[in-house]
């Protein structure tokens, strides 16, 4: 298990915020080398179902098993019971698999966090971070992968309850950026999904890139104005 930990805190960034409008998540993607061809597996953001989003953080490749398992069972329970799967009913499920890894010799627990983003009829948006015993929690806002601590401890300072959806994508991009280990962030190393719902239901969306540096470029002018600039 430390082992698994210690992944995840060598692992890049990711924030989350809950909002009554919606949840911001956010994450710093680290690649390797330039000559790098951009991929799937590059990404830090993953749609589970249409109304559940996930943010990861440690071993891609234990990351790319547990979000086709969570995948899966969305769609089971879509088809047994024509319903979308509730938002804890579906992480309980994932961490139940991923406590099995932690029971029994010869297997290993799984290297990853994550941050499950979604809405239900139930208990309307959520926002919900797991780590690799298999425990979850829900929150208002976290943060998990490389200087959590800090940007926890950012975040604890900064949150509010009646943030708006666009205050929190700044709050996000802000956090994000202190966590990170570059001066100049750019769209390349960050991407920002946000959960929200209108008329026709729920819409997850990745902002564009020059959405993403308008917010970098505005989380950076704050950071100079208070003092807080790399």
């Amino acid at each position: 298990m430390e082992y698994a930990i210690t992944a995840i805190q060598n692992a890049a960034a990711a924030v989350g915020i809950l909002t009554k409008e919606g949840i911001v998540i956010a994450g710093e993607k680290k690649t390797g080398s330039k000559l790098l061809a951009p991929s799937k597996g590059s990404e830090k953001l993953y749609k589970l179902d249409t109304h559940v989003a996930a943010a990861v953080a440690g071993l891609s490749s234990d990351a790319d098993i547990l979000i086709d398992f969570a995948r899966l069972t969305a769609q089971r329970h879509r088809f047994r019971y024509d319903e979308e799967m509730p938002v804890e009913q579906l992480v309980k499920t994932v961490c139940n698999q991923k406590h099995s890894y932690t029971q029994y010799g010869g297997l290993r627990p799984y290297g990853v966090a994550f941050l499950f983003a979604g809405w239900d009829q139930y208990l309307g948006f959520q926002l919900y971070q797991s780590d690799p015993s298999g425990n979850y929690s829900g929150w208002k806002a976290t943060a998990i992968g490389a200087n959590s601590n800090s940007s926890q401890s950012s975040l604890k300072t900064d949150y509010k309850d009646d943030l708006t959806l666009q205050e929190a994508q700044e709050l996000a991009a802000k956090v994000l950026t202190k966590a990170m280990d570059t001066t100049a962030p750019s769209a390349e190393q960050v991407e920002v999904s946000i959960v929200f719902k209108n008329e026709t239901g729920v819409v997850q969306r990745v902002l564009t890139k020059e959405e993403t540096n308008a917010l970098l470029e505005t989380a950076s002018k704050a950071q100079v104005e208070s003092g807080e600039a790399k």
